[in-house]
């Protein structure tokens, strides 16, 4: 039985990672933050098959103690803030986590389990403002926020410990990856939500930027079985997780609220920040190499996905 460490296993991706890797006779072993129950809803339904442990990124004795106990084969990390605004509002929060986290957990598999396989969850944000479209493995990074930069250092980092240190490491350069066990504060659940809200009369009107701003929107679930994949490979190497198509925010609104019967026009209102971060502009991924050498495409369409987030939030707020 293999062991995999999943770190920042409360979020989206760990929890479909965790179910995915049970089914296939995984021990796993799963991390959140010291003192922080967050999310745990998420992997609530797995509580008693995997083993959680509480991590602090920034105390690496604390951290080699967990490689000591567990000795993963596996080690995938997904422990970060994944919303870029969070990133402005505390970038020193965010270099600490996204970057040194990074760092830190390198070390512990240097120093403790050599022999482990690393998955570090990149992020298409590394290309910012990108010098081509769509943007593949070797376009050079131009990240535009500080969560951005924050990734860009991580992935170069792995890459150095493969370089350096012979360790298997790989980076996910991960586009938008949605589901319904999206937090609320992106946009696609604040848009699937909304229009679970308004078709049962308990909100009126739903509030945006941007319409016109375009995603490469893929499923999580789909996503997490790529990851797998770059870890069983003769060779570790890293790879774009992407769709290669994009969809505006329009258009999200449009099939959220076509799937209940609405009319999106009549209640989107469109309103302007007081601080928006850059926009990324065309950030679209070719996962041709993933397609070649993992034989992974994504299997959920973006109607497809929007139809299954507003169904789950319609299920959650339906009236009992």
């Amino acid at each position: 039985m293999k062991t995999a460490l999943i770190t920042g296993i409360g979020g989206q991706d760990g929890s479909y990672l965790s179910e995915f890797l049970l089914d296939k006779g995984y021990r796993v072993v799963g991390t959140v933050p010291d003192g922080d129950p967050v999310n745990i809803d998420r992997i609530r339904h797995l509580l008693d098959r995997i083993e959680i442990v509480q991590d602090d990124l920034f105390d690496q004795d604390r951290l080699e103690k967990i490689f000591r106990d567990h000795r993963p084969d596996e080690v995938y990390n997904f422990a970060a803030n994944s919303v870029l605004a969070a990133s402005f509002q505390q970038p020193i929060l965010a270099t600490m986590v996204l970057a040194m986290g990074v760092t830190r957990i390198l070390e512990s598999i240097r120093k403790i389990t050599p022999t482990a396989r690393f998955f570090q969850a990149s992020s298409s944000e590394i290309f910012g403002k990108p010098a081509e479209v769509p943007q593949s493995e070797t376009t050079p990074f131009h990240p535009r926020n500080p969560y951005g930069v924050s990734k860009a250092y991580g992935h170069l980092m792995a890459m150095t410990y493969r370089e350096n240190y012979g360790l298997y490491t790989c980076s996910g350069i991960l586009y938008n990856h949605e589901s319904p066990r999206r937090s609320p504060e992106f946009v696609t659940r604040k848009i699937t939500r909304a229009a679970a809200m308004i078709k049962f009369g308990r909100s009126k009107e739903l509030r945006l930027g941007n319409l016109e701003a375009c995603r490469d929107w893929g499923f999580a679930g789909d996503y997490v079985q790529a990851m797998w994949l770059m870890l069983q490979q003769p060779q570790p190497d890293d790879y774009v997780l992407a769709t290669g198509e994009t969809h505006s925010v329009r258009e999200l609104c449009e099939e959220a609220f076509s799937h209940v019967g609405l009319d999106y026009r009549e209640f989107v209102v469109k309103e302007a920040e007081s601080f928006r971060p850059p926009e990324s502009a065309q950030l679209v991924g070719n996962p041709g190499k993933a397609h070649r050498v993992l034989g992974w495409k994504r299997e959920v369409s973006f109607r497809d996905l929007v139809r299954m987030m507003v169904d789950a939030d319609l299920e959650a707020i339906r009236p009992k």
